[in-house]
């Protein structure tokens, strides 16, 4: 996809991206780093994915300005661990933090959740992105006028599919939480978003969707087809600076495809 936005729409500012090796979070890095952006990104558990999904599609300029951190942030622990590494890089102000890092796990039937997957999901979808956030304030405050862009999830609002429950309510808690951080760090001039993401065919659905599921899904979106992770990325970067949305926080945008019509 051609680049809708100005090569020089974030140069000289530094983005935190979370959830960066691939699908959406790869999509975003890549629109960020062609917009003229320096990124500090967590790249998920190893670089396997990011030497694929990432690291191909970028040119040598862009490269040059991206540092890749790798973290299992479903470890206790792990979120606050990882901003100080991603604070010590940055050296600086961070112009913008997006949370796109999560993922269900597996489908866990209600009946049967053990305190293990509870606590799994917990500590990836929720706790990891709260310790990131919280470690990361002080260099985000720095930069008078910084945007926080989380990733919530359609599942978030009509509740997922069967197995799916506590990944839902994971996803409803990041959309709480941005409004409630909106509110809360406007004074610190911090913008807070979200993204909403449909059905995007990503790693996501690949593992947890089968092709049945997936094909009676498009049939009934309204523009007929299931999205993809570069259909995402335009809305991580206009919720990511001033200069296109200074008036705008505290909101959940969708992007579905009219899945979901809120």
């Amino acid at each position: 996809m051609a680049n809708p936005f100005s090569e020089t729409l974030f140069a000289g500012e530094t983005i935190v991206v979370t959830g960066a090796g691939r699908g959406i979070g790869a999509a975003v890095t890549a629109a960020y780093l062609a917009c003229g952006a320096r990124i500090v990104a967590h790249a998920g558990r190893d670089l396997a994915h990011a030497e694929t999904d990432l690291l191909t599609r970028l040119s040598a300029d862009e490269r040059s300005r991206l540092s890749l951190f790798t973290a299992d942030l479903a470890k206790p622990g792990a979120g606050e661990e990882l901003a100080g590494r991603i604070a010590r890089a940055a050296d600086g102000p961070v112009h913008g933090l997006v949370n796109n890092a999560g993922t269900m796990e597996g489908r866990f039937p209600a009946h049967s959740v053990t305190r293990a997957e509870f606590d799994r999901i917990v500590d990836l979808n929720v706790r990891s992105v709260v310790e990131l956030t919280t470690a990361l304030l002080p260099a985000l405050k720095a930069a008078r006028g910084a945007s926080i862009v989380n990733t919530s999830s359609i599942s978030a609002t009509v509740g997922g599919s069967p197995g799916s429950s506590l990944y839902s309510a994971s996803k409803a808690f990041i959309s709480t939480w941005t409004r409630a951080l909106a509110r809360e760090l406007a004074p610190d001039l911090i913008r807070v978003n979200a993204v909403s993401p449909g059905t995007i065919m990503t790693d996501f659905h690949r593992r947890y969707s089968s092709r049945e599921k997936l094909d009676k899904t498009a049939a009934s979106i309204p523009l007929q087809r299931l999205g993809q992770a570069e259909d995402c990325a335009p809305a991580y970067l206009f919720l990511g600076t001033p200069r296109l949305s200074g008036y705008i926080t505290g909101q959940i945008i969708e992007v579905n495809g009219g899945q979901f019509m809120g």
